[in-house]
């Protein structure tokens, strides 16, 4: 009996975690080395993602719970999930890339803010630029015309700063 309620303790953490997620994305990892999976766990860690691999049949009833039932035709064979809460394009990068160097990851499908995406969606994910990128670019878009009206404002001051060093120059050739 234990082991029954283990499991619902499992399938509760993992409902939760997928409905708590921004993003997840589920992946085929059969045939990766372990070495190879440590180095894939370290470089979500560091991207805040979280990476599990989990039985498809609690899975399954987790996906149900949190009402993504898309997903289950997607939970056959070995499957990892990665989680995450914030910046869904540098997980979705990170796995891209380290699926093009180890051909034994293949990424199945993701979730992102709810929304069901295919492998070519991530893949459109991760061409993005990152959150931070984006930001700045925002930022300079905004700093762009404050910018503009600032060298408007000062282009009078300019030009009678310039008219008054031409005057000045004209009275020192004449003295």
């Amino acid at each position: 009996m234990p082991n029954i309620e283990a499991k619902q303790k499992i399938v509760q953490e993992l409902r939760q975690k997928i409905s708590d997620s921004s993003f997840l994305i589920l992946a085929d990892f059969r045939g990766l080395k372990v070495s190879e999976a440590t180095e894939l766990r370290a470089e979500l860690r560091k991207a805040g993602v979280e990476y599990r691999v989990v039985k498809n049949t609690l899975t399954t009833l987790a996906v149900r719970e949190a009402g993504l039932s898309e997903l289950e035709p997607y939970l056959k064979g070995p499957t990892a999930i990665a989680f995450g809460l914030n910046d869904p394009v540098a997980p979705a990068k990170l796995l891209t890339e380290f699926a093009k160097t180890n051909k034994n990851l293949n990424i199945k499908v993701g979730v992102v803010e709810g929304k069901v995406i295919d492998l070519d969606g991530i893949k459109a994910l991760a061409e993005l630029p990152s959150r931070e990128v984006l930001l700045g670019k925002v930022a300079g878009a905004f700093q762009a015309p404050i910018a503009s009206w600032v060298n408007v404002l000062q282009a009078p001051i300019r030009s009678l700063v310039h008219v008054l060093d031409s005057i000045r120059q004209q009275k020192q050739e004449t003295a």
